[in-house]
Formats: structure tokens, sequence, C-alpha cells
């Protein structure tokens, strides 16, 4: 055990060193619980202030426009519009400020992502092979009355990394949904929620790795760039 520990951290090394060049264990139920609570709680505080910005901003083209009011809906729209004016100057659109990040490990690497596209966390459970699928997709587990597709985290993000000895040694506990998707990612263990700004990141402008979107520079860890992951998922 303790010799595929070693092994384990020396290939994390290695691989978060080749990661800059190109641009602890599992948490109990009851702190599981607790994240998810500070989970919901920032999500609904993200969901407030965007309205309230909303108002804002209809405020704002009325006042300066001299427009009479009209219907709700035209404001609503008109107010999309400059929203994502606003969203396509970004890339990515959350690094322009501060914003909260999970942090999640798997096979001794650890994986940030923004907690405005976290869809959720689940409990792993038992999962359905299917045919005729890419060895990363592991299959498709029941959530209530939702299917999630899961994704062996560690054969995507590091497949030049998996050996047969890290490959065995994963032990996938939690499911990290990405954004209103059916995908999820298996998961090891869950570790915390970090506020992070803009110059704790390492972005990665180009890369062929189009799902990182930089680096956390303190934990030395990959910040996904969740909005490529799922398109990349979905093209399979």
């Amino acid at each position: 055990m303790t010799k595929n520990l070693a092994a384990s951290n020396k290939v994390m090394k290695s691989y978060l060193s080749e990661l800059m060049t190109d641009e602890d264990i599992a948490e109990d139920n009851s702190k599981l619980e607790k994240l998810l609570s500070n989970v919901d709680e920032i999500k609904n505080e993200i969901s407030t202030d965007k309205s309230q910005q909303k108002a804002e901003i209809s405020a704002k083209v009325i006042k300066e426009e001299n427009i009479p009011i009209v219907d709700a809906g035209q404001i609503e729209e008109q107010v999309s519009i400059e929203e994502a004016e606003e969203e396509t100057k970004a890339s990515p659109h959350f690094s322009k400020e501060s914003f909260q990040a999970m942090f999640f490990k798997v096979a001794g690497l650890v994986v940030a992502v923004p907690l405005v596209e976290l869809g959720g966390i689940h409990n792993l459970t038992e999962i359905h092979h299917l045919m005729g699928k890419p060895d990363w997709f592991k299959g498709v587990m029941l959530n209530r009355e939702d299917k999630v597709n899961v994704v062996d985290t560690a054969l995507w993000v590091m497949r030049e990394r998996c050996n047969d000895e890290l490959m065995a040694s994963l032990n996938y506990e939690y499911i990290i949904m990405l954004s209103d998707s059916s995908w999820g990612l298996a998961a090891e263990s869950i570790v915390d929620t970090v506020t992070l700004t803009e110059n704790d990141v390492k972005w990665v402008e180009s890369s062929d790795r189009p799902w990182l979107a930089g680096l956390v520079k303190d934990r030395m860890c990959a910040l996904l760039n969740v909005e490529s992951l799922i398109s990349l998922l979905n093209k399979g």
C-alpha cells in the first residue's frame, strides 16, 4: 500500500510539472453534508447577485436611452443581450473577479471546479456499464429519476499516467456533476471550497487540453473549464 501511494505521488508531481510547461483522505458523510450546505448557500447568493445585477441593468437601459417602460419581456431580452455580450468579452467568464471553487481529489491529483458551474455532488452507487463506449466512460448511474453519465476522471484527465498500478489503486466514492448537464466526474474524496482571485490562477490561453482553464498556483492543481469539458464529453 505504501509503495502504491509513493508511486501515485511521484506520478502526480511529474504530471503537474508537465501542465505548467504546457502553458486526504476521503471525507466522511458529515463533512460532505456540511460542504453541500455551503455550496447551496453560495449558489443562492450567486443567483441573488445575478438578479440584482439584472435589475440594475434594466434600470440603466431605461434611464440612459430615455425610453418609456415597455413590456417586461422586452426588457428581459435586452438584458439578456447585454449579459451575453459581457460574458463573451471575458474568457473564462469567472476569471475577472473573485470566485468560489470546490476542490476534489483523484489518484493523488487535486482538481478544482468553479462553484457557479457545479451541478451537485452525489454518492457513487451502482453503475450500469454500456457496451461500445470509450474506456473513460464508466457507465450510467441512476440518481432518483435522473441518469448520470459517469466519467472515469483519471483516464480522462491524465490517461498517459494511468498504468495498471494506478488504476488498481482508485477508490471512487463521489460524483461531481458538471453544470446542468448529465455528465458527472468520479472523485475519490472532497477536499474543501476556497475563494480564488484571477491572480491565484495561472491561466492557460492555448493548450492541447481544452478542458483545462488553468492551474491554481498555491495548490498546484488543475482548474476545470467546465463548458469546454462538457462539449468534449458530448462529442465523445
